[in-house]
């Protein structure tokens, strides 16, 4: 068997070849071409593990690896730096590093999605960035009349069909040119909604329903398009031992400074997969917003707790972290989501059945 190392750019990935005893076989400049690298590859032992860092483009790299035979390892790129803490960086020596954290067996991979997995995802993944999208043409339309003395925000919603009339009668208020670009902004707001909608559709169309979706559509402020995120980032709950490791994968646990006996608890990290996170955290905000509807929910209670204690950001970072412990719990357990309290009651309650027979 060889160790085999990529360190790929765009145009070109430079292999490191390996042999168990670690001493160097081959080490080749390959430029990127269709099937460059499997027709490469296939020289060597079947099996064999080939590392690769996780850049942009990634995604082809691995189904040549898989092409070829060989097994991929998707390096998590920032831990594998630090570990071989090289003063220098050239393509020689980060080929190099990888292939000796293969051979120690220290080297830090992350969970590849196959393939059609890795397809589907792009649908819920554009939609974030969509969305993100219409939310800055929101603000800036807002800031815009708001320059002039116009407020739009005291309508609940300025966007529905009543904030959407008093906005073309006010728009005549604006100088021309600011009015001009204003029109500019509505009109793409409006086909950046189409394509949200769009893709809504589509991932009703291919994400189908599934227990696994069911049970994760059932944890508080989680809908469709919510669960269709989480449930295609987590993959298999199996890479997940306990749910605090899938918490902090999430993004949804704070960072810890701990010294001379103090504990202080800083703001969530940022090096985790951002698109559970984003779900997480949007989850939170769905049950702050309905909190007055839901007075008895656990999630509700954790958060008002928080809140008066250390503010609405820290209170919505709680119910994100209790959201995916959640997860955990539902995919592991095979069951929809249940209320801790409920869970004390009905305890409490078959302890009074049992005294009362």
């Amino acid at each position: 068997m060889k160790f085999i190392a990529f360190d790929s750019h765009k145009r070109y990935t430079f292999a490191s070849i390996e042999d168990e005893a670690g001493v160097i076989v081959e080490e080749k400049r390959i430029n990127h071409e269709a099937g460059a690298l499997e027709g490469y590859l296939s020289r060597w032992d079947k099996g064999s593990p080939v590392a690769v860092e996780t850049i942009g483009n990634w995604y082809w790299i691995v189904d040549e690896i898989e092409r070829a035979g060989m097994r991929p390892q998707l390096v998590q790129a920032g831990k594998a730096k630090l570990m071989r803490g090289q003063t220098n960086k050239t393509d020689k020596l980060d080929a190099r590093g990888l292939n000796r954290l293969q051979r120690n067996g220290t080297l830090p991979t992350v969970w590849i999605p196959e393939g059609a997995l890795r397809d589907k995802r792009d649908l819920p993944r554009t939609r974030m960035v969509l969305v993100s999208h219409r939310t800055q043409l929101k603000n800036r339309i807002l800031a815009t009349f708001g320059k002039y003395g116009i407020n739009l925000n005291e309508m609940s919603d300025p966007y529905g069909v009543k904030g959407q009339d008093l906005m073309r009668e006010q728009l005549t208020k604006l100088p021309e040119n600011t009015r001009y670009a204003t029109k500019l902004m509505l009109e793409e707001l409006d086909m950046v909604q189409s394509q949200v909608e769009r893709i809504d559709s589509r991932i009703e169309m291919v994400f189908e329903s599934t227990p696994e979706l069911e049970w994760i559509m059932s944890l508080p402020g989680v809908g469709k398009v919510l669960g269709v995120v989480i449930l295609s980032e987590v993959g298999s709950i199996e890479r997940f031992p306990r749910a605090g490791q899938l918490a902090s994968y999430a993004g949804t646990t704070p960072r810890v400074h701990s010294s001379g006996g103090r504990v202080w608890m800083g703001s969530l990290r940022h090096d985790v997969n951002r698109y559970l996170k984003w779900a997480y955290v949007e989850a939170a905000n769905v049950v702050s917003i309905h909190r007055g509807h839901w007075p008895q929910r656990s999630v509700v209670q954790l958060y008002n707790r928080v809140k008066a204690k250390k503010g609405h950001g820290t209170a919505i970072g709680a119910v994100a972290r209790h959201l995916a412990e959640s997860t955990f719990w539902v995919l592991k357990k095979k069951e929809m989501y249940k209320e801790p309290q409920q869970r004390a009651v009905l305890s409490r309650a078959n302890q009074r059945v049992g005294i009362l027979n």
